[in-house]
């Protein structure tokens, strides 16, 4: 599995919104590889910021 699919995978078990360190812990994902992939998945348009410094996938 890609990383940028398995920080999505997270987002979308967590069931609610998550910063990239929560992420990380929760994945057992290296945080650089973490923010790269959240980059991309921001770019892509697939998660959405409801509140500063925490992330979800978009509705």
């Amino acid at each position: 599995m890609e990383t940028k699919d398995k920080v999505f995978e997270t987002m979308k078990k967590a069931d609610k919104p998550l910063s990239a360190g929560q992420i990380a812990d929760i994945s057992g994902l290296d945080r650089k590889e973490v923010d790269k992939a959240m980059k991309d998945l921001k770019k892509d348009e697939r998660i959405e910021s409801p509140k500063r410094c925490y992330w979800q996938p978009k509705k």
